[in-house]
């Protein structure tokens, strides 16, 4: 897990919502969302498109104005006070095409702030420091769509900010350079930054947040630590026995499943310790036992519902795996 930035340690909030609505000509697109994001962490919006995340993204951000409740961001109540110290990364990807990549991410930096001769500086030295010096004199028009990805997100980054929010950050982007951002957003978050993120992709939340907001039609079922979701659902044990029966079947709670040679159920409340001292009394014959704990994925459904995670498209536990 990441979030061990000095931030994170005291326990701040870099993001409090709290009843956020907005509606579009009479249609509910987000419906009372709380969010309460610790500084220093990396923080997941996770849910299908359409689900809410963009809105509630801009309206913490303060592009558009929710019309009911409360938000707060790096402790100021007016989004734009804080405006230079935060980087965002638009689900809309758009950079001028006829621009240089080192101007472009200078141009970037000064939106936010950032003088144009610091930020030329930066941006060479981000170009360099991520694989992409050989492009920092080309323009846009000259990228591949991926290249022209990173080059908007070193600039979302150039100013330094105390806070990143990307918007399906991964969209876009091959296997090697997702695995890249990654890390970058590892990187940020154990500097001290904190890292807000929206996604359809549950195994990129997995493998990143130290917190996720579920969300569905609008609304938010879930936030909170990722094991807490991961604990909506008990652990399943995978038992395989020598004995094909014997005393020992009345130790096996009463849902257990049988599958080939293996019995599958939860792991009972009294935890495992007194199973194994009944299947061993027993005469058994344990030839494997392994305790799996529940994926984010079952957690998505059981807190969301399957048509949610049906609206997500592309996400099996197989493919979170990889």
């Amino acid at each position: 897990m990441t979030g061990n930035g000095p931030q994170a340690a005291s326990g701040q909030l870099a993001i409090e919502a709290r009843g956020l609505v907005k509606r579009f000509e009479g249609v509910t697109a987000v419906d009372g969302v709380d969010l309460a994001v610790p500084s220093g962490s990396v923080y997941g919006i996770l849910g299908p498109n359409g689900a809410g995340k963009t809105t509630t993204l801009r309206m913490m951000l303060g592009i558009i104005d929710p019309d009911s409740g409360y938000r707060r961001i790096l402790g100021a109540e007016r989004p734009h006070d804080v405006a230079h110290a935060i980087g965002y990364l638009p689900e809309e990807r758009g950079l001028y095409p006829s621009m240089k990549a080192t101007e472009a991410i200078a141009f970037l930096g000064a939106l936010r702030g950032l003088p144009l001769r610091e930020g030329r500086r930066r941006a060479h030295e981000l170009l360099e420091r991520h694989g992409l010096g050989h492009a920092a004199s080309r323009q846009i028009r000259q990228l591949s769509k991926g290249m022209a990805q990173q080059v908007q997100i070193l600039g979302t980054l150039v100013h330094r900010p105390r806070l990143v929010v990307f918007d399906e950050p991964f969209s876009g982007l091959d296997a090697l350079n997702q695995g890249r951002l990654e890390a970058m957003m590892r990187g940020l978050a154990e500097e001290g930054t904190t890292v807000i993120f929206s996604t359809h992709v549950i195994a990129h939340a997995e493998r990143l947040c130290d917190e996720v907001a579920i969300i569905a039609g609008g609304k938010v079922p879930f936030a909170g630590p990722v094991d807490l979701a991961r604990d909506r659902i008990p652990a399943q044990v995978r038992l395989e026995t020598r004995a094909a029966d014997g005393p020992w079947r009345l130790a096996l709670p009463a849902e257990a499943r049988r599958e080939g040679q293996f019995w599958h159920f939860a792991l009972p409340d009294t935890g495992i310790e007194p199973l194994l001292r009944a299947l061993i009394a027993g005469e058994a014959g344990i030839l494997s036992l392994s305790i799996e704990r529940a994926g984010l994925h079952d957690a998505f459904v059981a807190i969301a519902g399957a048509a949610a995670a049906r609206a997500l498209g592309d996400q099996t536990p197989e493919e979170m795996a990889r």
